[in-house]
């Protein structure tokens, strides 16, 4: 059985000034929301997060960005975070930017015990400047490491005592592979089953890669409503 916390001021409490997180989650869908707000009410600084965006400015990992948490962003997409984009003119803040499909398997990679890999995106650009390309079967690729953490927070829908995860529909997004990279995940979830409740073909995160569990319930923000 996995610890299965009451609070999430304590589930959070041994993340400590420096660590290096990984943060499941695509602009607001599938965040791990209670999460963040208690990485925010502890003060923490000097934040290494990778995730693929940065919240917005009020919500998501834009509250740890905008208590000034945050010492380095590692992701794919600034979106509409007027904060980051303050903080990246000024220099408060140190950005690496990533192609989506390569951060994804740069974390993907890292929980698989994969140190590095080779890809085709961003050959030709200024990501490859002063990078290691090799040709293979006539096209060039470039080096790319792979991603591991300190901890990793992810949300998900349903969780049993095991600790075996189901996420729903597009919340899946970065979540399971983020799981898998963490050397302490904790997921955030909705609701919470005996074990044997969740069918086996159902778990999208096997129970192994996660440590802690605590349910919470979810504002789900969205992040640009739209009506016609």
């Amino acid at each position: 059985m996995k610890e299965v916390l009451t609070s999430f001021d304590d589930a959070v409490k041994d993340i400590k000034d420096g660590a290096t997180i990984l943060v499941g989650g695509f602009g607001l869908v599938g965040i791990p929301e209670n999460l963040i707000i208690a990485l925010k009410n502890t003060g923490v600084k000097d934040l290494t997060v990778i995730s693929n965006n940065c919240g917005v400015d009020d919500w998501g990992l834009g509250l740890l960005l905008k208590n000034k948490q945050i010492k380095k962003m590692v992701g794919s997409y600034v979106g509409e975070n007027k904060e980051f984009e303050r903080q990246v003119l000024s220099g408060e803040l140190e950005v690496e930017l990533t192609p989506q499909g390569t951060l994804a398997e740069k974390i993907r990679a890292g929980g698989a015990g994969i140190p590095a890999f080779y890809t085709p995106a961003g050959v030709g650009t200024p990501l490859a400047e002063g990078r290691e390309v090799r040709n293979f079967d006539g096209k060039d690729y470039l080096l790319e490491r792979g991603i591991t953490a300190d901890f990793s927070l992810v949300r998900a829908a349903k969780a049993d005592t095991m600790g075996n995860l189901v996420f729903n529909k597009t919340a899946r997004n970065f979540n399971p592979m983020i799981a898998a990279a963490g050397k302490v995940t904790i997921a955030e979830v909705e609701e919470l089953v005996d074990a044997g409740e969740i069918d086996p073909d159902e778990v999208h995160t096997p129970g192994i890669y996660v440590q802690k569990l605590i349910v919470g319930e979810q504002e789900k923000r969205i992040e640009r409503l739209t009506t016609r």
